[in-house]
């Protein structure tokens, strides 16, 4: 029964209305893989309790002949900076260890609604802030995709027969070919900072797990565990609950292993929420992707900045070979330029920091979250206590974006960010308007590299590197999705991705799932 954890949402949805599988069963079966990969570091807190609870009502609804939906029974991780109800949240931070939301966030309470059975609350970098949850209080995350394992090719459309069996002549089962040796204790890192999501994904420990992205949060991980990552348009999906980093780039993530989950799951998280005031009121409609696309009317962009120094020739022959599938299927592919891209991550580093200042003023020990056994005056404990409650990353983004927003340094900094973030906006806005349907860019420019030589470079650098393609999009508030699409030489995953124009999340997510169809990337089956 293992393999059923390969399985699509879609997939093992019917097997749940066919009864060939009861909600009950499919929650003890993740349950039994979140325990086998606990090594990995994946959770914060495995909400089991809850997860049976869940999955009892949806197998009674069942029972009594209810009619389930599309998401009832189905296993749901959270990254553990999305308030739930009375269950830890943590954002990886000593400040927040031992902190129980009073309510669910939107997103959690939609998904509850749609009886899906929660999982746990997955690592991340403290507070989000980080490129691959190795800064994390309760520990790095490790990539599964290590020697010793095994992956399955997909063929999503003959995956089942009608009696939900598994045709073994569409299986194809093969050694992981991972060429790059790694010292004894050494780990490929997840990606972050929504890397416990991806792994939780990855391992076939959940069907789908909600991430936040505020600078390729979502999508970077996605890239180097393999699975898709989502970023929704901002403003398309509530951020209400959602612990903020960057109020204005924060967006919420959806990680899944097909396309198809990453929209069906968008669909049930869409709208406006009159606890957000970032979402927007127009009417959002739901979609399908069908099974046959037709990229022939599509013009692709390649914007030639993406090609960047540091960026592997692995990453680039990908790049190349799945713009020439496009071409060879008809679709006009175009070269094109965002000149302003270069910037985006000093933009970045100051709008983020500025944000950070302003939002982690709240943790002062007081109200809630950690505090100093000081009994001194109160400036005195507020500084102890968050000395001691934040990691070194977190302090250092307060103290850069207080410098920034003094009286003196406003206008040299702050102001001039947000001017160079709309020149970034407005060459987005010149490429869409030159007809170009959607983009296509790397997300990471290398494979995932190994934890012993990501050390040797301090975290803003990573930053600078690591979200170069990514961040971009969240300057604009675009769309965007990752595709895993091949593994390279080393035998690890390389993706790719597409930005689509505000809302248009359908025509992107389509050619997304035709890119799917085309690379027949392997799923990661654990022995």
């Amino acid at each position: 029964m293992s393999s059923t954890l390969a399985l699509s949402i879609t997939e093992v949805s019917q097997l749940l209305k066919r009864k060939v599988l009861s909600p009950k069963e499919l929650c003890a079966l993740c349950l039994e893989r979140v325990k086998k990969i606990k090594n990995l570091n994946a959770f914060v807190t495995v909400t089991e309790k809850q997860a049976l609870e869940q999955s009892d009502l949806s197998s009674n609804r069942i029972a009594e002949g209810v009619r389930i939906g599309s998401l009832d029974g189905i296993p749901i991780a959270y990254k553990d900076n999305w308030s739930t109800k009375d269950i830890q949240t943590t954002c990886a931070s000593k400040m927040l260890a031992n902190y129980h939301s009073p309510y669910n966030a939107t997103v959690v309470q939609k998904l509850q609604e749609k009886g899906v059975v929660m999982m746990g609350k997955t690592n991340l970098d403290e507070f989000a802030m980080g490129s691959a949850t190795v800064d994390s209080y309760f520990g790095p995350t490790k990539n599964p995709w290590r020697s010793g394992l095994k992956y399955m090719l997909k063929k999503r459309s003959r995956f089942l027969n009608q009696n939900g069996k598994h045709h073994s002549e569409d299986i194809a089962d093969s050694a992981a070919a991972i060429q790059q040796p790694l010292e004894k204790g050494d780990f490929f890192v997840a990606g972050g900072s929504s890397g416990g999501s991806a792994v939780a994904v990855a391992t076939g420990a959940c069907f789908g797990a909600i991430g936040s992205d505020t600078g390729g949060s979502t999508r970077n991980p996605a890239a180097f565990c393999g699975v898709v990552g989502l970023k929704p348009t901002y403003g398309r999906v509530s951020r209400h609950g959602l612990i903020p980093l960057c109020n204005s780039l924060d967006v919420p993530g959806i990680l899944t292993r097909t396309v198809e989950d990453a929209a069906l799951l968008l669909n049930n998280l869409s709208g406006y929420d009159p606890n957000d005031s970032t979402t927007v009121k127009q009417n959002v409609s739901s979609f399908t992707i069908p099974d046959e696309i037709d990229v022939r009317n599509l013009r692709i962009g390649i914007p030639k900045e993406y090609e960047c120094p540091g960026m592997s020739p692995d990453v680039i022959q990908t790049w190349r070979n799945v713009s020439d599938r496009f071409e060879n299927a008809g679709a006009k592919v175009i070269p094109v330029s965002l000149p302003h891209t270069k910037y985006s991550i000093m933009c970045y580093s100051v709008l983020c920091c500025c944000d950070v200042a302003s939002n982690f003023a709240r943790y002062d020990g007081i109200r809630y979250g950690h505090r100093a056994e000081v009994e001194t005056s109160t400036e005195h404990h507020y500084a102890v206590t968050r000395r001691e409650g934040f990691g070194d990353i977190v302090r250092e983004r307060i103290l850069a974006g207080n410098y920034f927003l003094l009286k003196n340094n406003y206008q040299k900094y702050f102001l001039q960010a947000a001017k160079v973030r709309r020149l970034i906006c407005s060459d987005f806005r010149a490429v869409f308007d030159d007809h170009v349907d959607l983009l296509l860019t790397p997300v990471t420019l290398t494979e995932p590299p190994p934890y012993s030589q990501w050390t040797l470079v301090d975290n803003r650098e990573h930053n600078a590197v690591d979200d170069f393609c990514t961040q971009p999009v969240n300057m604009a508030g675009l769309p965007a999705v990752s595709i895993p699409c091949s593994l390279s030489r080393n035998g690890l995953p390389l993706s790719l991705q597409l930005i689509g124009r505000p809302f248009q999340e359908e025509k992107m997510l389509c050619a997304a799932k035709w890119i799917e169809q085309q690379v027949d990337f392997p799923i990661l089956e654990l022995e």
